[in-house]
């Protein structure tokens, strides 16, 4: 099949979910219509009636319901309660998002972030721990056998019920008669007791999504489709974020360059796989890629055309390629990234714009690329619902204008205001009508 064929077989399956037993003929003709919508806005049509609306809930359903951050990432009940009643009150176009389980980190000593009720206070939200989980000399291991510097290195580093996994012998060195010298590690006590933990995480897991999956189960009953899917990282932000750091990426483009790009291109393929096969377990064509260091100011032009945007681009099309659908989280400004990025396939990318002049990104990638975004999170948290209604009225007048645009937050919704979340859902339906 060709790309388009598997990208139009990939939406057949989301706009027709399997399995789900729609709560009213109403409900499933809701489903399909708003389902419909995004998928035009996508392919850079415009729509049957009116411009998309999305909600970037992240945390927010705790604070909208008057739970605690921590509420929800421990009790399963409570994060499917909060989350399908931002969906049913607000009435978006689609849902996306969902928590994360606090005793899954727990069991394994996540040192990669403090999350509420392990490290931070009941209330506060997540963060990332940054820090050279790969060292700088070890980019030839990384290279040589990604898998083996995972298991071996980088996750006894990130989970420290995970350490002892430093005294396994490389699964490649099980050979023939050489068998039982490399399974005794497992002989000893502190690696079963690492075991037991995977374990042990593996069933709070399994738990925790089951639980959670009503979440989705009941928004599409109820006409929602799931804006989420699958998910994957741009190369550069793969080493940047989850294994050298801000600091140690900086370093190696000027201490060793050569091998940080032989890095990235050895990781790109497995980016692409990792989206696929995300994407394909959920039945969505959709495949979000937050993009982290590629910002303006992070890199210089020649920085970002030489180390962030050829891998990925290669993922983009890889992904494309596939039937799927990319759905790039600019964070920050990419005002000066905009004629860069619009070297993609026509109609078949999502580009979720933080900061960005969307004048501009209308301008430059309007023609190529649906865009979303960019009502930004003061606004909503401290703007007034007259100044968010006409804020979203200029934005549509200007990003909507024949299709291809989607309107949405800048960012997650944090602490919006809950008037000024119907007041942009409100504007997308009264003054997004084509």
């Amino acid at each position: 099949m060709t790309s388009e064929e598997k990208q139009e077989k990939m939406f057949e399956k989301w706009l027709s979910p399997s399995g789900i037993e729609f709560v009213s003929a109403e409900a499933e003709e809701a489903y399909k219509s708003r389902a419909n919508r995004i998928k035009k806005a996508i392919q850079l049509k415009e729509t049957p009636d009116r411009v998309p609306v999305i909600l970037g809930v992240g945390l927010y359903p705790a604070r909208y319901t008057g739970m605690t951050i921590q509420d929800i990432m421990y009790d399963a009940e409570k994060a499917v309660f909060a989350y399908t009643k931002v969906v049913m009150d607000f009435v978006p176009d689609a849902y996306s998002g969902g928590p994360i389980s606090g005793k899954f980190n727990e069991i394994l000593v996540n040192k990669q972030y403090k999350w509420p009720g392990y490290g931070l206070p009941p209330n506060a939200d997540f963060q990332y721990v940054e820090a050279e989980y790969m060292k700088a000399d070890e980019y030839d291991h990384l290279i040589e056998d990604p898998s083996d510097f995972w298991l071996r290195v980088y996750l006894p580093r990130v989970f420290g019920a995970l350490e002892p996994f430093t005294k396994l012998a490389p699964v490649t060195e099980v050979l023939e008669t050489t068998a039982m010298n490399s399974f005794l590690p497992f002989g000893l006590p502190e690696v079963q007791e690492a075991l037991n933990a995977l374990i042990a995480a593996g069933n709070e897991a399994v738990q925790w999504s089951t639980k959670v999956r009503e979440i989705g189960r009941t928004l599409r009953a109820n006409g929602f489709p799931a804006f989420g899917g699958g998910t994957t990282r741009a190369p550069f932000d793969i080493i940047g974020d989850t294994l050298r750091g801000t600091r140690g990426i900086m370093l190696d483009m000027y201490r060793k360059p050569e091998k940080l790009l032989e890095a990235i291109e050895r990781l790109t393929p497995l980016a692409i796989r990792w989206g696929v096969t995300s994407a394909k377990k959920t039945g969505s064509p959709l495949v979000g890629i937050p993009l982290h260091k590629g910002a303006d100011g992070f890199l210089s032009d020649a920085q970002f055309k030489t180390f962030y945007w050829p891998s990925l681009r290669k993922v983009i099309i890889g992904l494309v390629e596939e039937g799927l659908v990319p759905r790039l989280f600019a964070e920050g400004g990419y005002n000066t990234r905009l004629e860069v990025v619009r070297d993609i396939p026509k109609g078949k990318t999502i580009w979720y714009f933080d900061n960005t002049d969307m004048a501009k990104a209308k301008d430059i990638l309007g023609d190529v690329a649906c865009i979303m975004g960019n009502v930004s999170l003061s606004l909503l948290q401290i703007g007034s619902p007259q100044e968010v209604e006409e804020y979203c009225k200029k934005l549509i007048n200007v990003a909507g204008k024949g299709g291809g645009f989607i309107l949405c937050s800048g960012a997650s919704l944090d602490n919006a205001k809950p008037e000024n979340v119907h007041a942009m859902i409100q504007a997308a339906k009264e003054y997004g009508v084509y």
